[in-house]
């Protein structure tokens, strides 16, 4: 049986991987699958324990550290740990799904320093942090406070975009879509080239 692929998307907080995971999925449900990430952070009101984050407490996360769980795992915010789980992604891919992921920067390089080849590592970004900064403001999920931190962040993680395979800009959505579509498409092998006649 062939095991499916990994799909990684990272970027900094507001650049708009997880808009493009959701609509990759809904495009390509039969092919994807999502990777759930565990995290420590609080859940938000519209989120579903199993399907958006395994949301765990930090000792329960700890436990699973130590047992060597976690594919990757870090503290990406003060005391909000996130983490991949290993046997979620081998469940997944053994189902002969692709496997797609939403992380952090440093999770997604983790991820396909382990995987090689069978993952694409897609680096999302926008033209400017005052961009990133606008959109995370019209979020208005957090505190002013949170927000500078996750500009901070940002500014950060820009720079690790050259160590991906790909980065795709995503400053037109219905383009950034498109894009993504394509590469996934090549990555798995959907596409065939045209023929010329």
């Amino acid at each position: 049986m062939t095991l499916g692929k990994l799909l990684i998307f990272s970027a900094p907080s507001g650049a708009g991987k997880t808009t493009i995971v959701k609509h990759l999925l809904k495009k390509y449900p039969n092919l994807l699958a999502f990777s759930v990430s565990a995290t420590t952070r609080e859940r938000r009101p519209h989120e579903v324990d199993g399907k958006d984050y395994y949301f765990m407490s930090p000792q329960t996360f700890q436990a699973h550290v130590e047992a060597g769980d976690f594919l990757e795992y870090e503290q990406v915010y003060n005391g909000a740990f996130y983490g991949t789980l290993k046997n979620e992604v081998e469940r997944l891919r053994q189902s002969g799904k692709h496997v797609i992921f939403d992380v952090d920067v440093i999770g997604g390089l983790n991820i396909k320093k382990q995987y090689g080849k069978d993952a694409l590592a897609v680096f999302v970004k926008v033209s400017s942090i005052d961009e990133l900064a606008r959109r995370l403001m019209r979020r208005n999920t957090e505190s002013e406070e949170k927000r500078r931190e996750r500009i901070e962040k940002a500014r950060r993680e820009i720079a690790y975009a050259t160590q991906f395979d790909v980065i795709l800009l995503n400053d037109h959505l219905p383009t950034a879509l498109q894009n993504a579509e394509e590469l996934f498409e090549q990555f798995v092998g959907l596409t065939t080239t045209p023929s010329h006649e």
